[in-house]
C-alpha cells in the first residue's frame, strides 16, 4: 500500500516516480493500493473531469492494474498555506480509506508532504504492518532551512519528522548523500533508491544549430523558493537581445517572478505546465537547459534537482546552478557547466555560449550517464528487493 500526495493524472516528482515505480511492482506480480487525493493539481482545484480525476472514497484501476482509492482534497491557493491546509485534510482521510483497504504486507508513504507521513505512521500501526518511508527530500533539514516552521513549533515538527524516521521498518532516500546524513545521525534502517528515467520514452535530439541569432535557454519545473529563479532572470536581463529564457511550470513564487522579469525588461516568457509530447518541443528549441537549487540551504547539498535525469537524457547542454551532490552528477556526466548562483556569473556563462556555440555540443554524453546510472527498469528491481527484505523480517 502506497501513501501518498500526489499521483496519475496529475504531473509531479512524487507520480513520476510512483508512476515508474508501481509499472516495475506489478510486473513483479504485486497487487498495489495507492491512496491519494482525488486528482487536483497543480492550480488547488479539480479541472479534470471525475471519470479521470477520481471521486472522493471510491477506487478505481490505474495504468498498470494497481487500485487507486481517492481521499478528498480541499480547494486553495497557490500558496505555502493553503498547500498545508490541503494536505492536512487528504492526510486525515487517507487513514479510514487505508484501513477499510484490503490488508497489505507492507505500508509505504513518499514524503516530502509532512502530514501524510504522520498518516502513513498511523496507517502501518493500526494495520500492523511494517512501514516504510519513501524521503524524495532531505527532511527535517529542508524544514529548517526554509523556516518552515518557527520557535517551539519547529523543534515539535523536527522531533516527529526523525521519531517517524527512526520507528520505520526502513527508510529509501533518493540520494546518497541524505542516507550518509541519515546514517550519521544513528539510523541504520537506511537504503538508497534514486530518481530515474525511461530512457525508451525519450528521444535523442539533434545537436544545436551552429548558427542562431540568440541563445535559447529553458527551464522546466517548479517556480518555488527552492530553485531561486530570479538569478537566471537577473542574468536574462544582463545578457538582453543575445538571449531568450523560457520558462515552463507553476509555483508559489511564479507572480513575482512574472513582475520582476517585466520591471527588468528581461528576454524571459513565462508559460504554463506542459506534459507529454510538448516537452520535447521545448527541448528542440533549448540550447541549454537550467537545472538550479539555490546554494544558501544546506539541505541541498544532499537533494538532485527531479528534473535533473530528463534533462541529461534529452542531451542538451545544462545551465548547472547546484552543489554538493547533484554538482558531482552534472560533472561526472560532462554534460554542461556549473555557474555559481549570481546573476553575473549566471550571464557571463551565457554570454559566453552564445559567442561559441560549439560549446553546447555536449554528444551523448549525458544520456550515457542516465542509462549506466539512473535506469528505471534496474531501479524498480532494486526496491523490489528491499521491499522484500522488510516483508521477511516483519515475519520472522
Amino acid at each position: 500500500m502506497l501513501l501518498t500526495h500526489s499521483y496519475a493524472p496529475e504531473h509531479s516528482p512524487p507520480q513520476r516516480r510512483w508512476t515508474q515505480l508501481i509499472r516495475s511492482f506489478r510486473s513483479a506480480g504485486w497487487h498495489v493500493d495507492v491512496v491519494t487525493p482525488v486528482a487536483h493539481a497543480p492550480h488547488g482545484r479539480r479541472t479534470l473531469p471525475p471519470s479521470i480525476a477520481g471521486r472522493p472514497f471510491l477506487a478505481h484501476r490505474g495504468e498498470f492494474g494497481e487500485t487507486v482509492r481517492r481521499v478528498p482534497y480541499l480547494w486553495h491557493r497557490t500558496t505555502r498555506l493553503g498547500r498545508l491546509i490541503n494536505h492536512l485534510l487528504s492526510a486525515v482521510m487517507s487513514v479510514p480509506v487505508a484501513a477499510m483497504a484490503p490488508r497489505p504486507d507492507v505500508v509505504i508513504v513518499t514524503v516530502p508532504s509532512l502530514p501524510i507521513l504522520g498518516a502513513g505512521f498511523v496507517v502501518s500501526r493500526l494495520l500492523r504492518r511494517p512501514l516504510v518511508v519513501d524521503m524524495r527530500d532531505a527532511w527535517p533539514d529542508i524544514a529548517r532551512d526554509a523556516r518552515i516552521v518557527r520557535g517551539s513549533a519547529k523543534s515539535l515538527v523536527e522531533q516527529v519528522i526523525i521519531a517517524i524516521q527512526n520507528r520505520a521498518d526502513l527508510v529509501v532516500t533518493v540520494t546518497y548523500g541524505f542516507a550518509h546524513t541519515l546514517r550519521e545521525r544513528g539510523l541504520r534502517n537506511v537504503a538508497t533508491v534514486t530518481n530515474g528515467i525511461d530512457m525508451a520514452a525519450i528521444r535523442a535530439l539533434n545537436p544545436p544549430r551552429s548558427q542562431q541569432d540568440r541563445l535559447e535557454v529553458l527551464y522546466l519545473g517548479n517556480h518555488g523558493e527552492s530553485q531561486r529563479l530570479d538569478v537566471p532572470i537577473r542574468a536574462a536581463a544582463l545578457v538582453g537581445r543575445k538571449m531568450r529564457l523560457t520558462l515552463v511550470g507553476h509555483g508559489v513564487e511564479r507572480n513575482r517572478l512574472m513582475a520582476l522579469a517585466a520591471e527588468l525588461g528581461a528576454p524571459v516568457e513565462f508559460h504554463a505546465p506542459i506534459h507529454g509530447p510538448q516537452i520535447m518541443d521545448y527541448y528542440e528549441r533549448a540550447d541549454s537547459c537550467i537545472v538550479t537549487l539555490r546554494d544558501d540551504w544546506k539541505s541541498f547539498d544532499t537533494t538532485i534537482p527531479s528534473k535533473t535525469y530528463e534533462v541529461l537524457s534529452v542531451g542538451r547542454h545544462v545551465t548547472g546552478i547546484v552543489k554538493g551532490e547533484a554538482r558531482a552528477i552534472l560533472e561526472e556526466a560532462e554534460a554542461g557547466h556549473i555557474v555559481a548562483s549570481e546573476a553575473k556569473a549566471v550571464a557571463h556563462l551565457w554570454r559566453t555560449l552564445a559567442e561559441n556555440r560549439e560549446l553546447l555540443r555536449i554528444g551523448e554524453k549525458g544520456r550515457a550517464w542516465v542509462k549506466n546510472n539512473a535506469n528505471v527498469q534496474a531501479l524498480g528491481e532494486a526496491y523490489i528487493e528491499l521491499l522484500l527484505e522488510v516483508t521477511r523480517e516483519g515475519r520472522a
